[in-house]
């Protein structure tokens, strides 16, 4: 079987079924959207933010001094200064594999925090996605555009606009601390190591920094997902992995498709069961990921802990049946809590974040090996690298580097390495979030902290504050601000002695 592996948004996960043409292949994430092959672009309304939104000059190249390197592209940023004043804090949000409003709607911790900082707020969006396109509608055409889309870019990015930023707001000593969530906080802490110089801290929540090369196991995603469900019910996590034996007993049948199609209700006839598969697979992962304890609206409108929800809904079926059904029924809690689908575009899914530029970073820099362990819910799978080279060859004329990573960032050996070298950083985590495994879990120093939560889920601590939150996110959230004024008060305080 071919592998499962997870190439990420994600956060944050997109779907990669286009580096993978085989039928029988098995979906790939990162943490974010869904069926990244099959989805179409659409203009969706923009979510109301308190921000305001602005276009910086960017430079096309930072790293070479070829004539086109100077190219001038306009990166989007989005800035809230109510609370702001010449000197205060500068947090900034370190934008990912999407449009930067997404993010910022998702990020409302900032806005909670910053009367108190008196901070001002800045989320820049990631060149090549949402409306930060180098060449325009041209900019995924081929490796020629696409070879300007890498983390390292985007850091400089970042830089460059910090930096002009604090000149023309003529507060070059205003410290800058920098947010993410998922991909995002991965170039937090990128960026906290690489440009010391211009942010004084970096809170990263759910930042898989340790997914690459061998670091972790690579079954780890897979059998954090299977353990979400195995902790609610037993009974939940066999139903589960005992359904894609039926799914694909099915396969075989002479009318598998149109009973398929009938049986999962889509709007239009399947072309291949492996989508109804991947359909079924995408609901449990992001379920899992986003498995947060009140009402949200991130990836889908979905209830408070969702995964237990989902195995109520497997465990109040008679025993007579199917395991296949019971699985639909599960999954379209994730596609359909908000009961406003008739039917369901298994095939037709829609991009509504602009995530079409991450297939290219997981062909390119983004490795991140995943496997299928005979204890997880999903069917055993290994990983084939040179299988997974050869598609991406095949779509974009390059092949992957998969000890670029750890060779540009580092990430073997991070205890020893970052506790004489790093400083000012948190890396928050919940252990819901199959994302976890990849993510720093103990202290470092007494500067680089680990906050690790039980029930937490994929950066639920930069979710807004509501009247529902446990006891155990609302003190994650008071250490982290906590931690923060720490820094600023060194920061102010040195600055005073210097």
């Amino acid at each position: 079987m071919a592998p499962c592996l997870s190439l990420f948004f994600l956060f944050f996960i997109t779907f990669s079924a286009a580096l993978t043409t085989p039928a029988d292949s098995l979906p790939a994430f990162f943490p974010r959207a869904a069926y990244q092959s099959l989805i179409k672009q659409v203009k969706t309304p923009k979510p109301k933010i308190p921000f305001k939104t602005h276009y910086f000059p960017q430079t096309l190249d930072h790293f070479t001094f070829q004539p086109k390197s100077s190219k001038i592209f306009y990166q989007k940023y989005l800035i809230n200064s109510y609370y702001w004043h010449k000197g205060a804090p500068i947090f900034v949000y370190t934008g990912n594999e999407g449009d930067i409003e997404w993010f910022a709607a998702n990020t409302g911790f900032m806005l909670d925090i910053a009367p108190k900082f008196k901070a001002l707020l800045v989320f820049i969006e990631h060149r090549f996605y949402g409306e930060s396109l180098p060449f325009g509608k041209d900019s995924y055409q081929s490796a020629k555009t696409l070879g300007y889309l890498n983390s390292q870019q985007a850091l400089a990015d970042f830089a460059v606009l910090i930096r002009s930023l604090k000149q023309n707001l003529s507060s070059e000593a205003s410290p800058v601390v920098v947010f993410g969530g998922s991909y995002g906080g991965m170039l937090a802490v990128w960026f906290r190591l690489k440009y010391p110089h211009i942010a004084i801290g970096a809170l990263a929540s759910s930042a898989p920094i340790l997914q690459f090369d061998k670091i972790i196991p690579w079954s780890s995603f897979y059998d954090a997902v299977s353990q979400d469900f195995m902790d609610v019910s037993w009974n939940c996590y066999e139903v589960i992995k005992g359904s894609w034996a039926e799914l694909e007993a099915m396969s075989t049948q002479k009318e598998a498709l149109a009973d398929l199609s009938k049986a999962f209700r889509t709007c239009k006839s399947l072309h291949s069961t492996a989508s109804a598969r991947d359909w079924l697979w995408t609901a449990f992962v992001y379920t899992a990921m986003v498995n947060y304890p009140t009402e949200a609206n991130f990836l889908k409108p979905l209830p408070a802990y969702p995964v237990q929800r989902m195995c109520k809904i497997i465990d109040k079926f008679p025993s007579g049946a199917t395991k296949l059904s019971r699985t639909f029924a599960a999954a379209s809690l994730y596609y359909n809590y908000s009961r406003a689908e008739n039917c369901f575009e298994i095939e037709h899914e829609v991009d509504l974040h602009g995530l079409h530029g991450w297939d290219w970073q997981t062909c390119t820099e983004m490795v991140m090996p995943m496997t299928c362990s005979k204890e997880s819910m999903f069917p055993p799978s290994g990983f084939d690298f040179e299988e997974f080279a050869e598609q991406c060859q095949m779509k974009y004329g390059v092949l992957p580097r998969p000890h670029w990573i750890t060779t540009e960032f580092g990430g073997e050996r991070i205890q020893k390495v970052l506790k004489r070298f790093g400083s000012n950083i948190i890396f928050s985590n919940g252990m819901q979030d199959p994302w976890s495994r990849g993510g720093v879990l103990k202290n470092i120093s007494a500067s680089i902290i680990a906050l690790v939560t039980e029930k937490g889920a994929h950066h639920v601590d930069f979710r807004s504050a509501t009247k529902d939150d446990p006891d155990w996110l609302i003190e994650q959230r008071r250490q982290e601000v906590e931690i923060i004024q720490k820094w600023l008060n060194e920061y102010y305080a040195d600055l005073r002695h210097a």
